[in-house]
């Protein structure tokens, strides 16, 4: 099977050129190469919302430069507040956190004074039924040691 194949190089965007490959007789399809375009080489493609924005420098007192400029100066307030406010939010809920973190803390305390104090009343308890049980036991034993006698 021969191989014959043609090449076509169209300019492209930003110095790069897309070859593309017709393949005859194989039945093979070749995918589209990116190759730059200038002898220096590639550099970095912009995207096409950037492309168009790269326009000459514009007059400072023409009607759309001040509406560009009113624009992006209630984008900049808009963007300060909206910091401003989450920061403020933000300190808020560390307030709460801290005020929430002491009455735990504080619980704990309680809960662990009650504790020790329910571990003593046990202790004491279990005591005092191991020494009313003891000498009864012993009795039992003693008891039914002599009648075996």
């Amino acid at each position: 099977m021969s191989k014959v194949s043609q090449q076509n190089s169209t300019p492209g965007v930003n110095g790069i050129s897309v070859i593309h490959t017709q393949a005859h007789a194989s039945g093979l399809q070749q995918v589209p190469q990116l190759v730059p375009a200038g002898p220096g080489g590639g550099g970095k493609a912009l995207p096409p919302s950037k492309q168009s924005k790269k326009s000459l420098p514009m007059d400072r007192n023409s009607d759309e430069y001040r509406q560009r400029r009113e624009r992006n100066n209630m984008a900049v307030k808009k963007s300060r507040l909206k910091s401003k406010q989450k920061a403020q939010d933000t300190l808020q809920r560390v307030n709460q956190l801290k005020e929430e973190n002491e009455r735990l803390e504080a619980k704990i305390k309680l809960l662990t004074k009650e504790l020790s104090v329910l571990k003593d009343l046990f202790l004491e308890h279990a005591h005092n039924l191991a020494d009313n049980v003891q000498p009864s036991s012993t009795e039992n034993t003693t008891s039914s040691d002599n009648a075996g006698q």
